[in-house]
């Protein structure tokens, strides 16, 4: 999706949650190229994401846990803002049910180190 319309000017949490499923945990909500990729990402019970090429950020939505990116651990909640640089493995760990975070992709694909 890219906005470009009124009807594209706002995503809740609520409406983007619905487009997410337990074999399909996350949803692309905003494209704009290379420039910027906007996600919701739902996890159920663990997280197998691999790293990616892009630098991103996350805004934890609902719930709380543990985020590690490469050997750094924190805890985290609602409203706090995690970043990760592109190609550094990362992943949350031990979270709520219901957890949700925002997921935005910035920048172009960089190649691997």
């Amino acid at each position: 999706m890219s906005c470009h319309s009124a009807s594209d000017l706002q995503v809740t949490l609520a409406n983007a949650a619905r487009r997410l499923s337990a074999n399909n945990p996350f949803a692309t909500l905003f494209e704009r190229g290379d420039a910027i990729t906007v996600e919701l990402y739902a996890p159920i019970g663990a997280d197998g994401q691999l790293p990616h090429d892009r630098d991103e950020l996350y805004i934890v939505a609902a719930g709380s846990g543990r985020f590690r990116r490469d050997e750094e651990v924190v805890e985290f909640g609602p409203g706090d803002l995690l970043y990760v640089p592109a190609h550094v493995p990362h992943r949350f760990e031990s979270f709520t049910e219901g957890f949700k975070v925002w997921v935005i992709f910035f920048g172009a694909p960089r190649p691997a180190p």
